[in-house]
C-alpha cells in the first residue's frame, strides 16, 4: 500500500469514531484535525469534502461493526444455532468503534438531512438483512428452518428487535434489554422457527 493511500485508510480510521459519536454536524473540522494530526489541506488532499470523509468512516465503521456481528459464524453448520450466535454476538460485541451501532446512529442522524449518509446507512441495512435471510433461506432448503417462515420478515424482526434494545441501552444505561431481547429472540428461534423431526 502506497504512503498516501496508508495515510487515507489511516484518516478515515480515525475519523470514525468521531463521527459515530458526534454525527456528522457535531464532528467539527477541528475535532477531525485533532484526532487526525493533520492540518485542513492534509485533511482535504485526500478527500473532497467533510461529506466524503464522513461517507468513508461510515463505511469503515460499518464494516468493523458487521465483521465482528458475523464473527465465526461460518464454523457453525446449523442455521438456527448460526442465528442464534449472530445475536450472541449482537449483544457481546457492541464496542467495536465508540459511540454504539453505526447504523443506527447514521440512521437516527441523517433522518432529516444528509442524503449521501442515509444511502449508505440504507445501503449497509439492505446488506446486512440480505445476510440474514440468506442464512433463514439456506435453513429452510436444509429442512433447519420451518418451511413457513418468512425469511425476510425474521430478519427484520432480529434485527429491529436488536436495533431497539441498543437504543434502550444507550438510553438506560444498562443491559436489561439486551439480555431480554437476546432471551425472547433465543427461545423464539428454538420454538417458532427451528425445525424439529417429529
Amino acid at each position: 500500500m502506497r504512503k498516501g493511500e496508508q495515510t487515507r485508510q489511516e484518516i478515515i480510521r480515525r475519523a470514525a469514531p468521531l463521527f459515530n459519536q458526534r454525527g456528522y454536524d457535531g464532528a467539527a473540522l477541528s475535532d477531525l484535525m485533532r484526532a487526525t494530526g493533520l492540518e485542513k489541506g492534509g485533511i482535504y488532499r485526500h478527500f473532497s469534502s467533510k461529506e466524503a470523509l464522513a461517507a468513508e468512516a461510515f463505511d469503515y465503521a460499518w464494516r468493523e461493526t458487521l465483521d465482528a456481528r458475523i464473527h465465526d459464524l461460518g464454523t457453525i453448520s446449523n442455521t438456527v444455532d448460526r442465528l442464534r450466535q449472530l445475536v450472541a454476538n449482537f449483544v457481546e460485541r457492541r464496542g467495536i468503534i465508540p459511540g454504539g451501532c453505526p447504523l443506527l446512529n447514521t440512521a437516527i442522524d441523517t433522518d432529516d438531512g444528509n442524503s449521501v449518509l442515509r444511502g449508505r446507512a440504507r445501503t449497509a441495512l439492505r446488506g446486512w438483512r440480505s445476510y440474514i435471510i440468506s442464512i433463514i433461506s439456506a435453513g429452510i432448503k436444509a429442512r433447519e428452518i420451518r418451511p413457513r417462515i418468512d425469511a425476510k420478515k425474521l430478519a427484520t424482526l432480529i434485527i429491529s428487535s436488536l436495533e431497539g434494545s441498543v437504543m434502550l441501552y444507550r438510553l438506560e444505561r444498562n443491559e436489561e434489554a439486551l439480555r431480554a431481547v437476546q432471551a425472547h429472540l433465543d427461545d423464539y428461534l428454538e420454538t417458532e422457527v427451528r425445525l424439529t423431526s417429529k
